[in-house]
């Protein structure tokens, strides 16, 4: 891509950035309870699917499944199905029927559970279960692709937990269940966990060295915590959550730059030394703190949320984006 290309669609995506409202999402008050309801983030259908969130969601096949447009820095494919993106319209599809008990808006969750279920969608082995993969490579982490991701796998646990208590449909949850092996494996085995000096940690991009994404971790964990609410006595899911939490709650303090929070704590020697939030991921990390606190009661996730919201400054985030500009020149992207 040219760079006034490149150039031209960093400043769009600043400009949306700065337009970031404070909570994008209600966060539900329902975090305990063995019947999954909404989920953490009150995500909706029209927000979703506009874009607004996600601008890449560009179109949507037969059955309403978003496709996405692929990253600027990607070449070898324009669309891909994103199970991320795919995950969380599903969610917000799923709130629609909370709200209509609708059998339309059953049938099109259903649609998203079966996308999930489907196994031309997922990558499927005895050691490593079900991993939905993203067939695109990763440029910025040097993954030539597909890859596999904890986030990913936390979509398809949220959708089909919701879907085998909607349906009761075995298959969802034999699905879902085998889901969770990705996490008791190293990135370097074709898992998604790093084993860091904080415990290990779930990766939303994986690497041949650790990326620690922030958000994508505390994404992660509420999927798995849907599988232990779901199935309170599945031992494999307690263990995988309790163990990210405290990963969480020792790694946490790195992030924090003394004015904003940073994206991630990738050290190759290729990536920005230090790679901070943008105001969205900023907002994002202060509102999924506050969800880790009413699930784990840990007060270590409420004080984060308090820094980082403190934080949240005009003065501090153009501090941010002088950071962030020699970040993106270093990966390629300006």
């Amino acid at each position: 891509m040219s760079k006034i290309k490149k150039i031209l669609f960093m400043m769009d995506k600043f400009r949306r950035d700065i337009q970031t409202p404070k909570q994008r999402y209600p966060l539900t008050e329902n975090v305990h309870s063995n019947d999954l309801k909404e989920y953490y983030f009150v995500f909706t259908v029209d927000r979703v699917s506009s874009g607004a969130d996600q601008p890449l969601i560009n179109k949507f096949d037969k059955n309403g499944i978003p496709i996405n447009k692929t990253y600027i820095d990607v070449s070898e494919k324009e669309y891909v199905y994103f199970p991320i993106s795919i995950g969380q319209l599903g969610l917000a599809v799923f709130h629609s029927y909370l709200n209509s008990n609708s059998d339309k808006d059953k049938n099109r969750f259903i649609n998203f559970c079966n996308w999930f279920a489907d196994e031309k969608n997922f990558d499927y082995s005895e050691k490593l279960g079900v991993r939905w993969l993203t067939e695109v490579p990763l440029p910025q982490y040097k993954n030539p692709g597909p890859w596999q991701s904890a986030f990913s796998q936390s979509r398809g646990q949220s959708i089909l937990t919701r879907g085998y208590q909607l349906t009761k449909d075995e298959n969802y949850r034999k699905i879902a269940e085998e889901s969770l092996k990705s996490f008791e494996y190293p990135v370097s085995e074709g898992g998604v966990s790093s084993y860091t000096e904080f415990g290990p940690f779930y990766e939303e991009y994986t690497s041949s060295v650790p990326t620690l994404v922030l958000n994508g971790m505390m994404f992660a964990l509420f999927g798995i915590y849907d599988f232990v609410r779901a199935f309170p006595d599945n031992p494999k899911s307690r263990k995988l959550f309790d163990q990210g939490v405290e990963t969480l709650a020792n790694i946490l303090p790195q992030y924090n730059m003394g004015f904003w929070s940073k994206y991630n704590l990738c050290e190759a020697e290729w990536y920005p030394k230090i790679d901070p939030a943008t105001i969205q991921y900023q907002r994002l990390h202060v509102a999924q703190l506050k969800v880790m606190k009413r699930i784990t009661g840990n007060e270590i996730f409420d004080r984060y949320a308090d820094i980082f919201s403190k934080q949240d400054s005009f003065l501090n985030a153009i501090k941010m984006y002088t950071v962030k500009y020699k970040a993106l020149k270093k990966i390629g992207r300006l």
